[in-house]
């Protein structure tokens, strides 16, 4: 498998079983995708801001529901084998992206693993065992939550930076150094802790240094 990010802003993810399964499922989509869980029961759980539809469809039903809501993705996340199975076959039918979430090891192709995920917005970072181990991954993601603490407040810096020199008409191979001397400062990283401004002045001397001019 090949790991892509996927933008599902605007699109709808259908999700079938309403267990802490399907609610861990709904409520990551959520963040982006209208998420439309069907389900004849659902867990205390947290669904995020997913539409719970209380029915109990049979393996027949499916595909009435890929037709009533389009989804871009259908995660089948029952405890019946057999609906899965028909969920699976009604989105390869659409050719539409499809997460089983009863299945482990080795998937067809077209099938979606939904990885471990850590977020400190710009910044994602995912990890995944292709469903072998669940257990692993959430080990690594907690690992590297802690190896990314202020990667989202040094991406927007840097993405400042960049622009600034770019509108400076700094020498491309230049100003790639000075981004690449600003990542890799021990001293921006740690006044990111005390807020950007104080941040962004510690840049600009990195800069500078690179430069020979003021950032």
């Amino acid at each position: 498998m090949i790991p892509l990010l996927h933008d599902f802003d605007g699109e709808t993810v259908l999700v079938f079983g309403g267990g802490r399964v399907g609610a861990r499922k709904a409520r990551r989509f959520a963040r982006e995708a209208r998420v439309v869980v069907v389900s004849p029961t659902f867990a205390e759980a947290d669904f995020g801001d997913a539409e719970l539809v209380r029915e109990a469809p049979e393996p027949a039903d499916v595909p009435d529901w890929f037709d009533r809501t389009d989804p871009a993705l259908a995660v089948a996340a029952t405890d019946r084998e057999a609906l899965n199975e028909r969920v699976e076959r009604a989105a390869r039918e659409r050719g539409t992206l499809v997460n089983r979430a009863d299945e482990h090891g080795e998937r067809d192709p077209g099938s979606v693993v939904v990885p471990a995920t850590v977020r400190d917005d710009p910044v994602v970072a995912a990890v995944a065992t292709g469903g072998a181990s669940p257990a692993l991954s959430r080990l690594l993601r907690q690992r590297i939550e802690t190896e990314i603490a202020d990667a989202g407040a040094m991406a927007e810096l840097t993405g400042e930076i960049r622009a600034q020199l770019q509108a400076e008409a700094v020498d491309p191979a230049l100003r790639r150094e000075a981004v690449r001397a600003v990542v890799r400062s021990d001293a921006v990283w740690k006044a990111l802790d005390s807020g950007t401004p104080k941040a962004r002045q510690v840049a600009a001397d990195v800069i500078s240094d690179v430069t020979g001019e003021t950032a």
